[in-house]
């Protein structure tokens, strides 16, 4: 697509919307960065709920410019990280595919 960009062109950060190859198979798939390592590699949570940690930045590609990404952390929603105690979420059960209220 005309927004993916190659890694090597943008600084990698939390929060970006990124597909990586997950262990480093062939296949790309979406997710977000949620830690940037100082030798380079980030973590990935996937949109699937896999994780991943140390993933090499040539293992992964950028999905979303950095003017969406930075409008999208000033939202309120975006700025206090996880959920607040008493909130209603739906979760996924140890990863699985089904959310449960």
């Amino acid at each position: 697509s005309e927004t993916e960009t190659d890694t090597k062109d943008q600084k990698l950060e939390v929060d970006m919307k990124v597909e990586a190859r997950y262990r480093g198979k062939s296949k790309y798939y979406p997710g977000v960065i949620t830690r940037v390592r100082l030798n380079g590699s980030v973590d990935i949570n996937y949109d699937d709920g896999e994780k991943e940690l140390g993933v090499k930045p040539e293992l992964v590609r950028v999905i979303e410019d950095r003017s969406r990404s930075s409008r999208k952390s000033k939202s309120p929603s975006r700025s206090s990280r996880g959920p607040k105690v008493g909130q209603k979420c739906t979760a996924q059960f140890k990863g699985k595919g089904k959310f449960y209220p």
